[in-house]
């Protein structure tokens, strides 16, 4: 099971922190991936769930294979498209197909054998039958 820390987010939801490089880099290096939200502004990366927020740090590219790139302007994603890294694009869609053939699933939408479980905690989705899981407690799945 591919165990993905969103936003960086180990134990809890830490809105001040998400998306912060040094808050990725934390929850890589105790092994997991890390969904983060990117941005394209003014011909430069950024992380920010709501907008823009933290130039992209390049050292991140070193973790590529850990990182799942939420793409949040049509902009970014044109990029991510041309760059080998694992993107999606969703906006409150059910499921959509990342780039790399999993299905990114809406929290409380029905899972599916290649479906990556979006924040189960909110709707007390069992997550056995997935892929993956995405959360805000993801140490909870360890």
């Amino acid at each position: 099971m591919i165990l993905i820390s969103h936003r960086g987010n180990l134990n809890k939801k830490e809105s001040d922190n998400e998306n912060k490089p040094d808050y990725i880099f934390n929850a890589i290096n105790k092994g997991y991936d890390v969904e983060i939200d990117v941005w394209n502004f003014k011909d430069k990366i950024y992380l920010g769930h709501d907008e823009p927020s933290y130039q992209f740090d390049n050292k991140l590219l070193k973790f590529s294979s850990k990182l799942w790139y939420h793409a949040k302007n049509l902009e970014v994603l044109e990029l991510l498209q041309n760059l080998d890294l694992h993107y999606y694009w969703h906006q409150k869609d059910d499921i959509t197909i990342t780039s790399k053939g999993y299905w990114w699933t809406y929290p409380g939408k029905k899972l599916f054998k290649n479906s990556i479980c979006v924040l189960p905690e909110l709707h007390e989705q069992k997550i056995d039958i997935c892929a993956g899981c995405c959360s805000d407690i993801i140490e909870k799945y360890k």
